[in-house]
């Protein structure tokens, strides 16, 4: 088990095929997305990875999450999540995650926080019917009907579909196909809609009612702190050669 990622919901737009059919898709980018913490086995009882996505400005981010940030040496960040994995799978603390964490053709699960529609009726919230448009029905068209029985039991019982707030809930889409990854720009092409509106955050994770590809990149695909710096290295010792 591998960690996740977060990510925010660009939009939708479509792919084309040779055949010229249109694929949906929905464009979601990893911005700038860190490792901040580790929790283990000894320490914490479990094995996940913290990780954060999103510049933050610093005056607003408490004091505690400000020590939190520069214990990790990096950025504040404005979305936080937390991705149990297994002890092998341990990421390094400040390493980059890029869009290559997954694979074209692979299956993720993508969660996100679903538009709020309100207080909605029976008909739009649960797909009801409706009574009668005709046949002594008045005014109660759109109603729900009866919700109990007789004097016994004499109540509602919890959880009857009414009328209530819609909308506005954790829901994880399953199955969804990787269309395209461009690892350069931080951008994920998932087949079809997540849940969201255009701005939010999701998770994505690898499905976990099918089976992951065979080459997988493990932990993860991760751009390591040290590598820029390496880089830097190489270029000040050639130009002062």
């Amino acid at each position: 088990m591998r960690s996740g990622v977060i990510a925010k919901k660009l939009g939708m737009t479509r792919l084309f095929q040779d055949d010229g059919k249109q694929i949906p898709v929905t464009v979601l980018h990893l911005d700038n997305l860190q490792v901040l913490a580790q929790r283990t086995e000894n320490r914490d009882g479990y094995t996940a990875v913290q990780l954060g996505t999103g510049a933050a400005k610093a005056k607003r981010v408490s004091k505690a999450m400000r020590g939190h940030f520069a214990l990790a040496q990096v950025a504040p960040k404005k979305k936080l999540a937390e991705f149990r994995v297994s002890p092998d799978n341990l990421i390094e603390i400040g390493a980059e995650i890029t869009a290559d964490h997954f694979l074209p053709g692979q299956k993720v699960d993508v969660s996100g926080t679903s538009i709020g529609k309100g207080f909605a009726g029976a008909m739009k919230r649960h797909n009801f019917a409706g009574l009668r448009a005709s046949h002594g029905v008045s005014v109660s068209h759109r109603s729900h009907g009866s919700t109990g029985q007789c004097q016994d039991p004499g109540k509602v019982f919890k959880g009857k579909k009414m009328a209530g707030h819609m909308g506005n809930t954790k829901v994880t889409t399953q199955n969804l196909e990787v269309m395209q990854t461009d690892a350069e720009n931080g951008l994920i092409l998932v087949k079809g809609s997540v849940p969201g509106s255009k701005g939010g955050w999701v998770t994505i994770r690898d499905a976990c009612k099918k089976k992951t590809p065979d080459n997988l990149p493990l932990p993860g695909s991760i751009r390591s702190l040290v590598e820029p710096a390496a880089a830097n290295e190489d270029v000040t010792e050639e130009a002062e050669s």
